[in-house]
């Protein structure tokens, strides 16, 4: 039978390093681009983090025409369990009824939801690479937003869609951090790595769960790999291959959450250790695991996140990643977007600016480095 696939997975904590926000009698317009296409879709929203009970007093998907604007034709109300106003209690996520009609990779839908209550400081991704629209009252059937305020970058509440897929469609995720999530891609050019590695696809998709500071040790921003490992990939719809890119934010944020009281760093056999019971976990749940070598980071504007120790321990680990056959194969990012006079650094023209993220054209020299033949999609 045909099943639901992910589209567009990421996770949504309620992060304390950037600024959250509420909202309170008004519709907050989300746009979502689908990674693959299917007979039929629903939308997965969270309460996860939240404090409270979170009211849905309407919602609404239609196709994205440009900017806040949609396709009145195509809007359908969504309901969860037949109700069009809904409440999730505090760490419930829910799953709208299907909506049915054909989707296409690569399309933009807007989903509009109303919130007639205050809703509390919202569970957000903080780097979505997306601008989403906020307007008071309830809009949700509008066909564009007169004077809406623009939400940059972030996307709340949201935690995916699922695309009714023909049998035997194969899913990727793509699981880790920045590098995964797009931060430094340019807003609403769907450049982030999972967007430029579905271009390259013939057939199956990769859906995109990386969070910006995610560790694979440690909670921080986000709760760590091995905490979210069961819901983030193996319970993704029709997961067959994990992408991992992990290991940055490991070996920089010790020093660069508080510079002037720095953490130990972990050691290599920390590292080695993490990433070998990862793809043991993954490997039990008889997903295909391709690892990413660490990027380059050297000179990043982040103060305390390049250390020597931090190098050094980089290095250490991507000979291993190279050469261990704890992994199904491995993609040689570093080396796929370092700068040849200095492997240390990003290549210059890859480099989003801080010295730590990749730009559009860094990401899509990441995607040009996986082997497709790994994937088998």
């Amino acid at each position: 039978m045909a099943g639901f696939r992910s589209a567009l997975i990421s996770p949504y904590e309620n992060y304390q390093l950037f600024p959250s926000r509420n909202f309170t009698d008004q519709t907050v317009r989300q746009v979502l681009r689908l990674d693959g296409g299917g007979e039929a879709v629903r939308i997965r929203l969270s309460n996860r983090y939240g404090k409270a009970p979170l009211t849905i007093g309407a919602a609404r998907l239609a196709r994205r025409t440009e900017g806040h604007g949609t396709d009145p034709e195509t809007s359908a109300l969504l309901t969860f369990g037949g109700k069009s106003e809904f409440t999730l209690a505090a760490g419930e996520e829910g799953v709208s009824d299907p909506v049915p009609g054909r989707v296409s990779a690569g399309e933009e839908l807007a989903l509009s939801l109303y919130f007639p209550h205050d809703t509390g400081l919202a569970a957000f991704s903080a780097i979505a690479s997306e601008t989403g629209f906020v307007a008071p009252g309830d809009v949700t059937a509008a066909r564009s937003l007169d004077g809406a305020e623009e939400l940059v970058l972030s996307r709340y509440f949201v935690s995916g869609i699922d695309v009714l897929a023909p049998e035997g469609t194969a899913v990727a995720v793509a699981f880790g951090d920045s590098w995964m999530e797009g931060a430094g891609t340019t807003p609403g050019s769907n450049s982030r790595f999972p967007d430029q590695l579905n271009r390259r696809l013939e057939r199956g998709w990769v859906v995109n769960q990386g969070i910006s500071g995610n560790r694979l040790l440690t909670d921080e921003i986000g709760e760590h790999a091995f905490a979210r490992l069961q819901r983030d990939v193996i319970d993704v719809p029709g997961a067959t291959h994990v992408l991992l890119n992990f290991g940055l934010n490991d070996l920089g944020h010790p020093g660069s959450i508080d510079p002037h009281s720095p953490q130990p760093l972990p050691t290599v056999d920390e590292l080695v250790d993490g990433y070998t019971e990862l793809a043991r976990r993954l490997h039990e749940a008889g997903l295909t695991v391709i690892a990413h070598t660490i990027g380059p980071y050297a000179g990043t504007v982040f103060e305390g996140y390049d250390t020597e120790e931090g190098r050094a321990v980089r290095r250490k680990v991507n000979d291993w990643i190279r050469t261990t056959d704890v992994f199904d194969a491995v993609t040689d990012v570093a080396a796929a977007v370092e700068d040849p006079a200095d492997p240390e650094r990003i290549l210059p023209a890859y480099d989003s600016g801080d010295h730590l993220h990749l730009n559009d054209e860094g990401t899509k020299a990441m995607a040009a480095a996986v082997d497709l033949a790994h994937l088998k999609l």
